[in-house]
């Protein structure tokens, strides 16, 4: 096996657009779940709706970059109202499954021949990266920083996803200090109680589900920069995949979907490198395809046995978990 090779690719995506998006994406989900404990399920409809107005206000209305985040950022506030006006009443069980079906909906409308003119239906969309790389404050060439080395442009992309997670971990943390952060995290524990207390839970919770939500599509522009809109990324797979870094690195912290984003991206490449590699030697009896495969089980087993044994995730506290009622 050639472990140079795994260990490269493996602290490469530790560092790639893709975990940054879902760092955003995981703050996000820490917003509904963790602190104001909405059971939301559809994740991947507001990073598709991220990356759509990104790409169609560039491509189609001539927008600059930044106001094609402006764009992405709208829509996913208008999304949000118009999932939540409905939703946030109901129970817990009921929400999730109502957000599944509507981030459904988002990618089948994206994908529909309807829509062809704006959204390319299955092809998807590229080409809209000249605005974003025109900014770009960088000397041209590629650039080494201890393990990782990429080109000006892929520099300029991976900087900039990490100045927006670190004004959204900057942001969850004040929030989360305020009256309104409280007041969030008693909707979370007892909302019946905060009601009692004359504050507006619906309201609370709408607030919640905006912010969470315009996280979630700022997390797919930062997937979508240096690469294409493709409607078949965000199947419902991709929300659990962010469940799931938000559920290694613990649901009611600040810096814990930070770290699960990392280390979910870090395991699924190591694993992909390993196991296909293994089976190669004939050390595992299957394909190198099959073994490819093999790491979603892998990390499945690893999320249960995190959620049996330290439900509260990697940084998180006993004290902070949240229980769905």
């Amino acid at each position: 096996m050639d472990w140079g090779q795994i260990l490269n690719n493996t602290l490469s995506f530790m560092l790639s657009t893709e975990t940054i998006g879902f760092m955003l994406a995981a703050l996000g989900l820490a917003i509904h779940f963790g602190y104001a404990g909405l059971l939301n399920f559809g994740m991947a409809g507001f990073m598709a709706i991220g990356a759509y107005g990104y790409a169609i206000s560039i491509l189609s209305f001539g927008f600059p970059w930044w106001a094609a985040m402006g764009v992405s950022i709208a829509g996913a506030v208008v999304f949000a109202v118009l999932l939540g006006i409905p939703t946030l009443r109901l129970r817990a069980d009921y929400l999730a499954i109502v957000t599944i079906a509507a981030a459904e909906i988002v990618r089948l409308l994206f994908q529909t021949q309807l829509f062809d003119e704006w959204t390319n239906s299955a092809d998807g969309l590229g080409g809209y990266h000249a605005s974003f790389r025109d900014a770009n404050p960088l000397p041209a060439g590629s650039f080494t920083l201890g393990p990782w080395s990429y080109t000006s442009d892929q520099w300029w992309a991976r900087l900039f996803g990490l100045v927006l997670v670190a004004v959204a971990v900057l942001l969850v943390w004040l929030i989360m200090r305020s009256p309104w952060g409280r007041v969030l995290k008693g909707i979370r524990e007892d909302e019946d109680a905060v009601r009692s207390l004359g504050k507006n839970v619906f309201a609370y919770k709408m607030q919640a589900l905006v912010l969470g939500g315009v996280l979630g599509s700022l997390g797919g522009v930062v997937i979508a920069l240096p690469s294409a809109v493709i409607p078949q990324y965000y199947l419902p797979s991709l929300t659990f995949f962010v469940w799931t870094a938000l559920l290694l690195g613990g649901a009611a912290t600040i810096f814990g979907p930070v770290l699960g984003a990392v280390i979910y991206w870090a395991l699924m490449a190591f694993l992909s490198g390993v196991l296909p590699a293994m089976a190669g030697e004939g050390w595992l009896p299957m394909t190198e395809t099959q073994a490819g495969y093999l790491r979603y089980v892998l990390v499945g087993l690893a999320l249960m046995l995190l959620v049996a044994f330290r439900p509260q995730g990697l940084l998180g506290n006993k004290k902070e978990m949240t229980f769905v009622k």
